[in-house]
């Protein structure tokens, strides 16, 4: 998640630098199959949400898929209604925080089972 945070900043950067205009129809049409793949994802996840560190980044990276996938479609409407890239620019800003907030949240809870692991002795078979 934090590669993909990092990646999405950087390309963003490079698009304002270029000044490239993203295709609005293009945006549209992956963000609904992205979304609906998504979806299904989300619902076969949501019972195990509160899980270990992997089952809570699998939820976290499916839930801001939605979230991401819902956010390309409005920035796809805002691009097609402005003829800027500001909306798509703007989406992008919001999807990496939330890759790099999630990371986070994953690598806190992953080190606190880490500590709590070493800290219970294993029962020698």
């Amino acid at each position: 998640m934090m590669a993909f945070g990092i990646w999405v900043l950087a390309v963003t950067v490079w698009h304002l630098y270029h000044g490239t205009l993203p295709q609005a129809f293009t945006m549209g049409a992956i963000g609904l199959a992205a979304l609906l793949a998504n979806l299904a994802s989300f619902g076969l996840l949501w019972g195990f949400r509160g899980g270990d560190a992997n089952m809570r980044s699998a939820w976290i990276c499916t839930r801001n898929d939605v979230v991401g996938n819902a956010a390309v479609l409005l920035a796809a409407l805002g691009v097609l209604g402005t003829g800027t890239g500001w909306p798509d620019v703007t989406v992008a800003a919001i999807m990496a925080v939330l890759a790099l907030q999630g990371a986070v949240v994953v690598i806190r809870q992953s080190l606190g089972e880490l500590r709590h692991r070493r800290a219970v002795p294993i029962a020698a078979e």
